[in-house]
């Protein structure tokens, strides 16, 4: 049995990883950004062990969401799941100076993935949007360009690649995987999303977990289980290190090595 923690995960492909892996008899602790969502949460999934409160959308908010984490003990995988999607109509800045969508989709899983004891296992979602992205890291806070909420979206999932693929590089005891879940009609992929719901969460519950040989790898990226090629520019080791330089400067946190 393992235990798990996956960030947000009050709804959505978050929570219904949760509802495989404890359905599999691991323990799971899932994540709000607030009460409210928290109690929806532990009525949604009352075999969970737990449900820590925190807003991911400021760099203190992540500090102690990985502090409150870190009261509770290691954990065995977590599944970096939170995110916000790509119909922002524009640059909304957090106090911290970050986007919205860098701070949450790519700073929080940054800055958990520092702060928390370390687990055996990452496992980061991207999004088959990264695939036609650049990483642009000369403005990776859209301070030059003219805001996009799209193409942020899809820059901030091949960022989340590079994050995964960087980690899998500097911590070799650490599996450490990417994934895209496939376009499904959750809250963020909207009603009309073509892609089958119900292999959605299973791929990240597999990586978290399984003993399975395809599973027991690292620097890899995944859909429905299986390998598949990511955007090349996340193999790139100096776009790697680049990305962790902007985040550590940004956060005041660096990787420890």
């Amino acid at each position: 049995m393992a235990r798990i923690f996956i960030s947000g995960s009050s709804e959505g492909l978050g929570l219904m990883a949760g509802q495989l892996l404890t359905e599999q008899g691991h323990q799971v602790v899932l994540h709000a950004r607030n009460a409210q969502r928290a109690e929806d949460a532990c009525r949604a999934l009352p075999a969970a062990e737990a449900v820590v409160e925190g807003d991911v959308m400021t760099l203190a908010g992540m500090r102690a969401l990985a502090d409150s984490l870190n009261d509770l003990g290691r954990f065995d995988g977590v599944i970096h799941n939170v995110g916000v999607g790509y119909r922002e109509p524009r640059r909304i800045e957090t106090e911290d100076g970050l986007p919205h969508v860098f701070a949450i989709n790519v700073m929080a899983p940054y800055v958990l993935t520092c702060l928390m004891e370390r687990p055996a296992r990452l496992v980061y979602l991207s999004s088959g949007m990264h695939q036609h992205a650049h990483a642009n890291l000369d403005d990776a806070l859209w301070t030059q360009r003219r805001w996009d909420g799209s193409t942020a979206y899809a820059e901030s999932k091949l960022l989340d690649v590079l994050l995964a693929f960087a980690v899998a590089r500097l911590w070799p005891n650490v599996l450490s995987n990417s994934l895209e879940p496939g376009w499904v009609p959750t809250r963020m992929g909207g009603p009309g999303a073509p892609d089958d719901m119900d292999q959605a969460p299973r791929t990240q519950a597999w990586l978290a977990v399984s003993d399975d040989p395809p599973a027991r790898v690292t620097g890899q990226y995944f859909y429905h289980m299986r390998p598949r090629a990511s955007n090349p520019e996340a193999s790139d080791t100096a776009l790697q290190d680049h990305l962790l330089d902007i985040c550590q400067r940004h956060s005041g946190i660096a990787l420890p090595l």
